[in-house]
């Protein structure tokens, strides 16, 4: 469509309803980024994989039900979410006529009657610039989290204080600039800091001019191509050029002077960026990644070094050759020293965390307070030496762990011995044939050598992005940690008090920092490895809603895996029905409604829908003022066994009594079979009896789940609905409302899922 008028809306359902801008070009709408998540974006039509390059709502995604971009009369651009919540909006208020449109530069716009920008999209770009598009001292380009996660990373470009435009580094902890390295580049290049227009901008022709004096040309310079300046989320500008007839993306300019590994950041505290061939991330030996899934958050020492610093005799030092950590020295940096002298300046110096030696002669000593933008190269001219407990590895002991780097055939050296020089004659000649037929097969065996490298690490990359595509908002949950297991150990006081039991592990209660309660559940059966974990349980992490319990963090440490979340003193519902507790029809009533509004989140609100598997009393917790929030749930995501595929399961999960009659014949399991499994916790809130007391209530026998509904609805028939009811209502009768619970549950139990209704829809009916 070519635009949006007011009153009108863009709706996430309608895949084919977007604007187009007048040639095709562009265009504008809802972009799936999750298993149910999208942005309101902007990409190019013709492009392979439709490449973005704006995003209204690129850190708060909306559902793919219900959430719309509506224009309403009075000027505003809202975007909202399934519940109706405004997520993103243009702040626009006006009284005149206006529309939206998508004009061919790729700009979004918001027009008036006398055809008058009241709004743009090209003054809040995202991580790209469009030809034409100005880039100012108000406007960042902002990377992606990762390849496939298009949350706001932290390499930004823009304009700094000084009017220089910089490519700079803005972590969670620290922030510094990259490009260019030091201040005498910027004049050296020619550029000028005493400007303070602070504009540049990227014509239709491929060339980038700057008022810092910033300049340069796409290699196929001239009108015709489409492009696109990006910062990367691996930290680097570049410019692309679009070939339409493949619709694949080509390299037209990068910065000179910006190395992969040279990016700060990338590797987080400890790690080290080496080639293999494509840049990777290790860990020093004996150091272990902090998140396997986000290198950025760096490697930890299994020791504290606090703790030594006092006794300088139990410290010693790791040896890294060709390595070498950048920034962060300290101002005792010295010149003309020996080794000796700079490895006791680091030792007896708390803050000295490790210390690099120049090998260029000249005695240059580095003594780091950080160990943060680490690289490994050839051409690295120093060694880098961690301070380390004396007994963590042999003492001096040389870093030869790291993950093998790429081979370099120009670096080999081939010696011969002096007294094979003086050798002559036949001898000497059957030398050469000898050292040129080991040299040649030598080469040989590198080159195949480096191929089989560069195809293990180019999967493990893959595999590595793919795990990394589930982080889709997890990384900014609120509070959300990575605990160590001896953290938790520590908590839990040794696990030592444990308040409940289930099919997935055991759960114990903890105290986080000496006064907030926990409840740490330690997992039995997990089959996934650190990363995959990681993965989806940062998706779980991610959840967040009234009536679902809280999921503070979780500990991925080898076999152990573990989940901590918030502790409810009224502990499970089971607990109070099946007790003396009284638990009156309004609280029940509450309970109903609060446990249904979670499941219908997890089922159709979510960013990454999630079935349950186990919905039962056990698993609906109650807080202090009784408000239901379910627990256990995304159980399903980590418990997947290596025959699952999709939503199915090759196994039958949850409890007996709660189970969905499709878990008995092997069809797929959706979310109707949780439907089932509240429909079966209504009927105990109805009768206070438990399932398998349910079950055979209304019958002689034990009764099979397709005869529950009918001998129900008998009963309810022949004796009336109060013949069913938990007597301990019976002073609170309210019929209509009875009536209606049952209604739903009697719905809910249906043998043929399809006649069960969705979760919310139940809360309609029960909101009626």
């Amino acid at each position: 469509m070519p635009s949006l008028k007011q009153g009108n809306s863009l709706k996430v359902e309608e895949e084919s309803n977007f604007l187009v801008s007048p040639n095709g070009t562009f265009s504008s709408g809802f972009y799936k980024v999750g298993a149910n998540a999208s942005c309101y974006s902007i990409w190019f039509t013709n492009s392979a994989d439709k490449t973005v390059v704006w995003m209204a709502n690129r850190d708060k995604p909306v559902s793919e039900r219900r959430s719309k971009l509506t224009l309403h009369g009075n000027g505003n651009l809202v975007l909202t979410d399934a519940l109706g919540s405004v997520v993103w909006s243009t702040n626009t208020i006006s009284k005149e006529v206006m529309e939206l449109q998508l004009l061919e530069t790729g700009n979004l716009v918001l027009r008036n009657q006398d055809d008058r920008i009241i709004w743009q999209s090209f003054d809040s770009p995202t991580d790209t610039l469009l030809p034409s598009q100005p880039l100012t001292k108000n406007t960042t380009l902002v990377s992606m989290r990762s390849q496939g996660t298009y949350l706001s990373g932290f390499y930004n470009f823009k304009f700094d204080d000084n009017s220089i435009l910089f490519l700079i580094y803005n972590g969670p902890i620290l922030s510094s600039v990259y490009w260019p390295q030091i201040v005498s580049t910027v004049f050296e290049s020619g550029r000028n800091p005493y400007n303070s227009s602070r504009v540049a901008i990227l014509d239709v022709a491929g060339q980038f001019i700057s008022s810092d004096n910033m300049q340069f040309y796409a290699s196929d310079y001239g009108v015709g191509p489409k492009r696109r300046l990006t910062m990367d989320y691996d930290g680097i500008l570049r410019l692309y050029s679009l070939d339409e007839s493949a619709g694949n993306w080509k390299l037209s300019w990068l910065p000179d002077g910006v190395d992969a590994c040279l990016v700060q950041g990338l590797c987080g505290e400890y790690g080290i960026c080496t080639y293999k061939p494509l840049p990777t991330c290790t860990c020093p030996s004996g150091f272990s990644l902090n998140v396997p899934s986000d290198w950025s958050k760096g490697c930890s020492p299994p020791f504290n070094l606090t703790q030594l610093t006092q006794d300088t005799s139990k410290l010693d030092f790791l040896e890294l050759p060709y390595t070498d950590y950048y920034g962060y020295d300290l101002e005792t940096y010295q010149l003309g020293i020996s080794f000796e002298a700079c490895r006791n300046s680091c030792l007896v110096d708390s803050r000295c965390l490790g210390f690099g030696y120049a090998l260029d002669g000249l005695g240059q000593c580095y003594p780091k307070s950080l160990l943060l933008n680490g690289y490994r190269m050839s051409n690295v001219k120093s060694i880098l030496y961690v301070k380390i407990p004396k007994d963590f590895l042999t003492p001096g002991a040389v870093q030869s762990k790291l993950e093998a780097h790429d081979l370099s055939c120009s670096a080999a050296r081939f010696f011969v011995s002096s007294d094979l020089e003086t050798e002559k004659g036949n001898g000497n000649q059957y030398m050469k044939y000898l050292i040129g037929f080991v040299s040649s097969f030598a080469i040989i065996e590198a080159i195949c050598i480096g191929l089989a490298w560069w195809y293990v690490f180019r999967k493990q990359a893959h595999e590595e992005l793919v795990n990394m595509g589930y982080m889709t908002l997890a990384t900014n949950a609120v509070g959300f940690k990575h605990f160590t297991y001896a953290e938790l150990k520590k908590v839990t006081n040794d696990f030592k008090q444990e308040i409940g039991k289930g099919g997935f592990g055991t759960v114990y209660k903890g105290v986080l920092d000496g006064e907030r309660f926990v409840a740490v559940k330690r997992l039995e059966g997990i089959l996934q490895g650190d990363a995959e974990f990681w993965a989806e349980v940062s998706v779980i992490g991610n959840i967040n809603h009234m009536n679902l319990v809280k999921l503070y963090g979780f500990c991925a440490d080898n076999n152990h895996k573990l989940l901590v979340y918030e502790y409810l003193e009224n502990g499970s519902l089971d607990k109070l029905l099946f007790s003396d507790v009284e638990l009156g029809l309004e609280k029940r009533y509450k309970i109903a409604l609060g446990t249904a509004k979670g499941l219908s989140y997890l089922h159709e609100e979510c960013l990454e829908w999630v079935l349950h598997c186990d919905v039962k009393p056990q698993n609906i917790l109650l807080d202090d003022h009784l408000e239901p929030k379910v627990a256990d749930f995304g159980m399903s995501k980590l418990f997947k066994d290596i025959n699952d595929e999709g939503n199915g399961f090759s196994r039958v999960r949850g409890t007996r009594g709660y189970m969905a009659p499709e878990w008995m014949v092997n069809l797929k399991i959706d979310a109707k079979a949780d439907v089932y499994s509240y429909g079966i916790v209504l009927l105990e809130l109805l009768t206070g009896k438990s399932a398998s007391i349910l079950l055979s209530a209304f019958a002689r026998e034990y009764i099979e789940h397709n005869q529950l509904v009918q001998c129900v609805t008998e009963k309810i028939r022949v004796e009336g609905i109060k013949e069913v009811i938990d007597p301990r209502l019976h002073h609170d009768f309210n019929k209509k409302k009875l009536e209606r619970l049952m209604k739903v549950a009697l719905l809910c139990v249906q043998e043929d899922r399809s006649a069960r209704p969705a979760m919310s829809k139940v809360v309609e009916l029960l909101l009626e």
